[in-house]
């Protein structure tokens, strides 16, 4: 009886560790995301949640659908976690319905006017998807409705790959696109891109998360203090069409050359504000395209966590979600409302193509491109 008894207690405790070993794989990561909600196939390519992590405790959740950062859990100045990204828990949240929340945009963020431009005497046609004549975001589909090849290098490090082919959206020439997500020692997300294409073509990638350093996404971002270290703006139109001037910053509500609320000025009655809702618009950098000068940082007072933007880009897109109505419900089940994230995109500025004054986004076949946008993470003790 003895030795039965023994046999039933290692059969039982092997079934527990098997069923433990299964459980293991699906455990809910830091942020309250479990992987087979994100495990999936679209067009025959296979989707997945990939978890990246520093000795700090930080952790990054991405999938591929996208190249989408899912979930940021950063600590504050009492080192309490909390994400700070909006998202939702479930792939078919992110494949059902279109938003940019955490993507990765291609091949051209912003928009192309009158969706045309000419490379070398020859004129290419986009397919527009805005307003019916400009062609934003690179079109639809663009990259955040991809799937991308997927290699995690390491625990803090994956790789993301695309290939765009040849007149896709009406962009010439086959592209080929790597980005780097390194979740780093010193608590920053780290983002390289690289991309070659085998014909003459125009290029301008970023990334799109809605931030709230908070950590509370039912609070507004207007009681974060922002940085931009930038001298001038390129302004819109009444349409919300850039129109290729540089406008100065100085006595307008777009100089954040000293730290300042988001909220003080954002509802000034004026013509760019007016015609966004809000900020929606890009700063040129005064940075000459330095990584390791700061572009901007953003200040939570109350949790004291700080993020601050380096990139090589000239250019940085600042959007405080004026266009969220409640209607998308993430994480948490909360429903993102207006104003309550921030969006921080380092990019070349829109419609580069068909205006010179602008830097060039050109990209040819002998050539490499190269982005990287640093987000780094701290706090203080204000």
């Amino acid at each position: 009886m003895l030795r039965i008894k023994h046999a039933s207690f290692f059969w039982i405790a092997a079934c527990s560790l098997f069923m433990f070993s299964c459980q293991s794989n699906d455990h809910l990561t830091l942020s309250g995301l479990r992987r087979s909600d994100f495990q999936t196939n679209l067009d025959n390519q296979p989707i997945e949640l990939y978890v990246l992590t520093n000795n700090n405790g930080m952790e990054a959740c991405i999938t591929n659908y996208g190249a989408r950062l899912v979930s940021l859990m950063v600590p504050d100045k009492a080192g309490q976690f909390e994400d700070v990204v909006c998202g939702f828990p479930t792939i078919e949240q992110y494949t059902s319905q279109r938003q940019n929340f955490g993507a990765t945009i291609g091949r051209y963020i912003g928009r192309i006017l009158n969706s045309t431009f000419t490379i070398d005497s020859i004129a290419y046609q986009l397919v527009p998807n805005t307003a019916g004549i400009h062609c934003a975001h690179g079109g639809t589909p663009g990259f955040a409705e991809k799937v991308w090849t997927a290699e995690q290098l390491d625990k803090s490090t994956l790789k993301l790959s695309l290939l765009s082919p040849d007149g896709e959206n009406g962009f010439p020439g086959n592209l080929a696109v790597e980005l780097v997500y390194k979740l780093t020692t010193d608590n920053a997300l780290d983002l390289t891109y690289t991309a070659t294409t085998d014909k003459p073509t125009v290029l301008n990638l970023s990334h799109h998360s809605f931030f709230n350093i908070s950590g509370d996404m039912n609070s507004s971002v207007e009681d974060q203090v922002l940085y931009i270290n930038a001298s001038s703006t390129t302004p819109y139109d009444s349409l919300k069409c850039v129109t290729g001037e540089f406008v100065t910053v100085e006595d307008t509500p777009f100089d954040f050359r000293k730290p300042r609320l988001i909220g003080e000025n954002i509802d000034e009655d004026c013509l760019q504000l007016n015609v966004t809702g809000g900020y929606d618009h890009n700063w040129v950098l005064d940075t000459n395209g330095n990584e390791t000068i700061m572009a901007a940082q953003v200040t939570d007072l109350k949790s004291g966590r700080t993020l601050q933007v380096y990139t090589n880009e000239p250019g940085l897109q600042v959007y405080t979600s004026n266009g969220l109505k409640g209607a998308l419900v993430g994480k948490d089940s909360i429903a993102y409302a207006r104003r309550t994230s921030v969006c921080l995109e380092t990019q070349h500025f829109p419609d580069s193509p068909n205006k010179p004054q602008f830097p060039s986004t050109l990209l040819r076949p002998e050539e490499t491109y190269y982005s990287r946008c640093i987000y780094q993470f701290g706090t203080t003790s204000r």
